[in-house]
């Protein structure tokens, strides 16, 4: 199911949402930004600006090439989510405004065990494997080269 596309250049928009661990919706918005380029309108937001990256999270996404620092999450507003094709909240749901017929995704992530790299790595390895199905829903195919080194790359 290809949702309506919104932006001018006819891509459609994604808008990834994480009130509370931030991190996670910078590493959605980064993988699918590295994957798919300019054919996906890529954003992120939470409850407040970030005026930094979790350290672990930059550490875990630059051991499959990937830098964060340009996804830092922008405030939740009604009107990122009206201007985006599909929402993806990640264990934020209840907090994040809702509209009649547009396409929603909850990804559900456990909450990890630690803090440091090591619990942040089985998050950014989920979040790439359901960045590379959600590839497979917007119609943009996986014909984009290798995975980034990381056993969900494969999957």
């Amino acid at each position: 199911m290809t949702p309506a596309m919104t932006s001018a250049a006819q891509r459609p928009s994604v808008l990834f949402v994480c009130v509370h661990n931030a991190g996670r919706s910078q590493m959605g918005a980064a993988f699918l930004t590295h994957l798919a380029g300019d054919r996906v309108e890529v954003r992120s937001a939470g409850s407040a600006p970030a005026d930094t990256v979790n350290p672990a999270v930059v550490e875990a996404m630059a051991e499959v090439g990937i830098d964060v620092s340009a996804e830092t999450p922008k405030v939740l507003t009604v009107e990122a989510v009206q201007s985006s094709d599909v929402v993806i909240t990640m264990g934020c749901g209840d907090t994040c405004p809702v509209f009649p017929g547009k396409r929603y995704l909850d990804w559900r992530l456990e909450d990890p065990a630690g803090q440091g790299v090591d619990a942040v790595r089985p998050i950014r390895e989920e979040i790439e494997r359901r960045v590379r199905g959600l590839l497979g829903e917007l119609g943009l195919g996986l014909e984009l080269g290798p995975g980034l080194g990381t056993p969900a790359a494969s999957a």
